[in-house]
C-alpha cells in the first residue's frame, strides 16, 4: 500500500466488509471524529489564511478557491455560502473546480491530471488576488499547477492538504497541514479527510468575515437577505442589536435597503441613509466601532 497517508490501509479495516453493521458504524464514525481532530493542530495555519482572505476582500480583489475531486467539492461548498451568508460580491468570489461545473454529475477523475486545463482555468487570477488550493494527498497536478500559475501571477497562495510531504505546500504563502489517519476505505478522502477540509474551510472563511466585520455579536450582520426566511432573520437581528420591536426593525430595513447595518444604525440616531453610510464606511464596514461613534 501507498506511504502517503490518504492513500494508506488504516489497521482497523480488517475484515471491515464482514463487520455486523452497527461495528462498521461505529469504526466509521470514530474515523470522521478522529478526522476533525486533527483540525486542532493547524489552527495557527487558519487564522493567518484568514487574516490575508480578509486582506485580500477589503482591498477588493478576488478570494479564488481551486480543487478537484472530493476537495474541489468542499471548496466548492464554501464558496458557494459566501455571498449568501455574508454578502461578499460574487465578483469577488472565484471557484475553479477540475473538470467545471459539468464535472460534477460523473466526477471524472482525468481532469485532475490534466495541467493544460490548469493553465486556462488559471487566467482568471491577478496579482494581489488569494488562491486557495486544495488537495488531500498534495500532489494533484490540477490543483499544484493552478498554485503555480497563482504565485507567477503575484497572487498569494493558501495551500490546504493532508499529507505532510505535500508538494503543494511548496513555497505556499500559508500551508494548512490537516493530519487526517488513513481513511477506512482506503483513498476514499471524501470520509475523513474531506471532513477535516469542511471544517478547516468554516473556520477560515467564517473568521475572515469576522475580520471583515460581516459577525456582530454572532450575527451574520452583513447577509444578503433575498427570501422570507432571511428577511425575518434580518428584521429580529436589527431588533435585537438596535433594541426595538419588530416592527420598528422591519421598518428600518426598508429604508435601509434591507442592509441590517445600514438599519442599525438610522435605528440608533443617524441622520439618515447617507449618514449611516457614510459612518459604515469611516468605520471599515465594522457595525460596533460605528455604534460607538454615534453613540458619542
Amino acid at each position: 500500500m501507498s506511504k502517503i497517508a490518504t492513500e494508506a490501509k488504516n489497521g482497523k479495516a480488517d475484515r471491515l466488509d464482514v463487520l455486523a453493521p452497527a461495528a462498521v458504524l461505529e469504526l466509521l464514525a470514530t474515523g470522521q471524529q478522529e478526522a476533525a481532530k486533527a483540525v486542532d493542530k493547524a489552527s495557527g495555519s487558519i487564522a493567518r489564511a484568514a487574516e490575508m482572505v480578509a486582506d485580500t476582500l477589503r482591498a477588493g480583489k478576488k478570494l479564488v478557491y481551486a480543487g478537484a475531486g472530493s476537495s474541489g467539492l468542499m471548496a466548492m461548498a464554501d464558496a458557494l455560502e459566501l455571498p449568501g451568508t455574508y454578502g461578499i460580491p460574487r465578483d469577488q468570489i472565484v471557484l475553479l473546480l477540475a473538470g467545471g461545473i459539468s464535472s460534477l454529475t460523473d466526477m471524472e477523475g482525468a481532469p485532475e491530471d490534466d495541467i493544460g486545463l490548469a493553465r486556462q482555468d488559471a487566467s482568471v487570477i491577478a496579482a494581489d488576488d488569494c488562491v486557495v488550493c486544495v488537495s488531500a494527498s498534495g500532489s494533484t497536478p490540477y490543483a499544484v499547477a493552478i498554485a503555480d500559475i497563482a504565485r507567477q501571477r503575484g497572487a498569494k497562495v493558501i495551500a490546504m492538504a493532508n499529507n505532510g510531504t505535500a508538494k503543494l505546500f511548496h513555497e505556499a504563502d500559508v500551508r494548512i497541514l490537516l493530519e487526517t489517519p488513513p481513511e477506512l476505505v482506503a483513498g476514499s478522502t471524501r470520509m475523513g479527510a474531506g471532513t477535516a477540509q469542511k471544517i478547516a474551510f468554516n473556520m477560515l472563511s467564517t473568521l475572515a468575515a469576522i475580520k471583515l466585520g460581516h459577525v456582530h455579536d454572532g450575527h451574520m450582520v452583513n447577509l444578503r437577505a433575498d427570501n422570507e426566511k432571511l428577511r425575518a432573520r434580518a428584521a429580529g437581528m436589527v431588533a435585537e442589536i438596535a433594541g426595538v420591536d419588530l416592527d420598528a426593525a422591519d421598518d428600518w430595513l426598508k429604508r435601509s435597503g434591507g442592509s441590517v447595518k445600514l438599519a442599525v444604525l438610522m435605528s440608533a440616531g443617524a441622520a439618515d441613509l447617507a449618514a449611516a453610510r457614510a459612518l459604515l464606511d469611516r468605520s471599515q464596514q465594522v457595525l460596533r466601532p460605528a455604534l460607538e461613534k454615534l453613540r458619542k
